[in-house]
């Protein structure tokens, strides 16, 4: 009787047990979790060709974005298709900068990249001479930046960049 006891615990111990994991959200050993929109702080940075423009810590997350040049489109991650759901972006961070600290940026839509590009920050522009470099971490970012996750902590730079 003991014995028939003792087997049937480990048969539902087992089956439960097979059922909790074939339940459980299935993520490769060193892979987050599917990313969410949760709002992280950053360390913004914009470099002019004269000296920086703005330093400070923002707290952002993905967020449709409006300019004048170049309208109101998303710009939390899912952009290109490049993140599975929304994230905090570099571009959001500086659209939240702008906002919070009073300041004016400036961007085209390109609606094949499904991102901007940042022309001016504080009525500095490259013209046809410079561009608006972003750089996470000190890494030239490899997507827009309407595209690229922020993490908690992480540096971002605008930095002003002659051709």
């Amino acid at each position: 009787m003991q014995l028939i006891a003792a087997a049937r615990r480990t048969l539902v111990t087992t089956a439960v047990l097979g059922l909790a994991l074939t339940a459980a959200p299935a993520v490769a050993h060193g892979q987050e979790a599917a990313s969410t929109n949760t709002a992280v702080k950053v360390t913004l940075i914009v470099k002019g060709p004269d000296g920086r423009l703005f330093k400070g810590k923002i707290r952002t997350k993905g967020h449709d974005v409006t300019t004048a040049a170049g309208g109101t489109h998303r710009c939390d991650g899912t952009n290109g298709g490049a993140q599975p759901s929304a994230v905090p972006t570099p571009t959001a961070a500086l659209d939240d900068a702008a906002r919070k600290r009073d300041f004016t940026w400036d961007g085209a839509w390109y609606a094949s990249f499904d991102d901007f590009s940042v022309d001016t920050i504080k009525d500095v522009g490259g013209g046809g001479t410079a561009y608006w470099n972003i750089s996470v971490n000190g890494t030239p970012t490899p997507v827009g930046g309407c595209q690229f996750k922020l993490n908690a902590g992480d540096k971002v730079a605008f930095t002003w960049t002659a051709f």
